[in-house]
């Protein structure tokens, strides 16, 4: 009987990989369209258009060098809902609020031409968190309850230096430096009676599964370079290069482990410090921004993002028993982004925008993939954007935007749900929904 419940403890295993992966923020994997809420206007949009140090800082550092000396604050509240399957029918998440923040700056430095800038980016983070409770049935005669939870936040610093080569010619670059952290647990418990004597019955919970859920911290290391060139006054193109952000281990101390092999044994681990490399991936980006007239500004923009590289397997290392290290398969795909975004100036004060977004799904439509990432549905592909400025006067401006994620869902082959291997009646399942608000003060020295 003990073996029976192990099992059905440690059958979610396949989907316990996908807490690494982390936010499930907008449609970009776990990556946010855009930093400062000028670029979640624009859809994500700004290589080529950048307007602020938020905007530029983060998706092109040669744009501080294009715009005016100035410092932006921006604060953002991210509102997800998340649904899945892990094996005994659909539940929602119990955490849907979370906030972003987001300080920047740019002004003179070095000599004519040349600028310094960065800032301070929330830059993704989220993560699950569901309970379920299960009643006895057949399989479980005193019921049990099935956890799954997962949190990852990344916030990034990125000193930079712009400069005006010429009348066309802006090149700059940033300094990536960064702080990841890490938890995740997905277990299943299982109320069991030990007493040889039925009559008196002594129910205990016993408990199987991944369980590194103690946080832990990572930081890392890299680099963005980005150009603009200004064909004329109404062609501008941009082109960005973000450099893999390498971390060191992330490292939990955890309990007893067990996870289920493809073989259909269960390996175990044993109380001790369980660690993986969580980096960051590189990217490229190509933009084109034109403006038809002088009020009205088109922006369109392609993004690379190697996910692959990053999110393909998730090698955790420990005090596992016969091995030192568990290859986790998460199985992502990279992803190809399109955005883009329009802004009008309806007049001296005022300046309103709109944008959309859509991206390649990094998680492939199989079984296998969906079950091992129903606790992080990194799976919206669409997304449309609204915001606006307005000019207070004084240097001063106020800036505001919206997004909606438009719903996904992936649904596995019969049977595929992580808590209930084999059961034709569940299906692993993943469903997410994104809307965010948020609302930028800039000031122009």
């Amino acid at each position: 009987m003990k073996k029976k419940a192990m099992r059905l403890g440690v059958a979610v295993a396949a989907a316990l990989s996908c807490a690494f992966a982390g936010s499930a923020m907008a449609t970009d994997g776990y990556q946010l369209i855009g930093i400062g809420q000028y670029a979640v206007g624009m859809g994500g949009a700004v290589v080529a258009a950048p307007d602020d140090p938020l905007s530029a800082a983060i998706s092109n550092p040669a744009g501080l060098a294009m715009i005016k000396p100035q410092a932006a604050f921006s604060a953002e509240i991210f509102n997800p809902t998340r649904k899945t399957n892990l094996g005994f029918g659909e539940i929602g998440s119990h955490s849907n609020v979370y906030g972003i923040p987001a300080i920047g700056w740019v002004a003179p430095a070095f000599g004519d031409g040349i600028v310094f800038g960065g800032g301070v980016y929330g830059t993704s983070g989220l993560g699950v968190n569901y309970l379920q409770n299960i009643g006895p049935n057949s399989a479980l005669p005193y019921g049990g309850y099935a956890q799954a939870y997962s949190s990852i936040t990344f916030i990034q610093m990125a000193p930079s230096i712009a400069m005006k080569v010429n009348d066309h010619l802006y090149i700059g670059g940033s300094l990536n430096i960064a702080a990841e952290q890490g938890s995740f647990q997905q277990t299943m418990t299982q109320f069991q009676n030990i007493s040889p004597n039925p009559k008196q019955p002594f129910v205990v919970p016993l408990t199987g599964g991944l369980n590194l859920s103690t946080p832990s911290w990572a930081y890392g290391v890299g680099v963005t370079l980005g150009a603009l060139y200004k064909v004329n006054d109404k062609v501008t193109l941009g082109a960005t290069y973000k450099s893999p952000i390498m971390f060191t281990p992330l490292t939990f101390q955890g309990g007893a482990q067990s996870l289920p092999m493809p073989n259909g044994q269960v390996l175990t681990g044993n109380p001790g410090q369980y660690s993986g490399h969580l980096n960051y991936p590189q990217q490229i980006a190509l933009g084109i921004a034109i403006r038809p007239i002088p009020q009205w500004l088109v922006s369109v923009e392609g993004q690379w993002i190697n996910w692959h590289n990053t999110l393909n397997t998730f090698n955790i290392y420990g005090p596992w028993n016969g091995t030192n290290v568990v290859p986790l398969a998460l199985n992502w795909r990279n992803q190809w982004v399109a955005n883009i975004g329009t802004q009008y100036n309806v007049n001296d004060w005022l300046q309103v925008r709109a944008g959309y977004t859509w991206g390649s799904n990094p998680v492939p439509n199989n079984s296998n993939a969906i079950a091992a990432n129903t606790i992080f549905p990194a799976i919206v592909q669409n997304a449309i954007t609204f915001g606006a400025t307005q000019k207070l006067g004084m240097g001063w401006k106020l800036t505001e935007a919206y997004m909606h994620e438009f719903s996904n869902t992936m649904t596995g082959a019969p049977g595929s749900a992580p808590f209930a291997p084999g059961n034709p009646l569940q299906a692993a399942s993943s469903t997410l929904t994104e809307n965010s608000y948020g609302i930028q003060v800039g000031y122009e020295f």
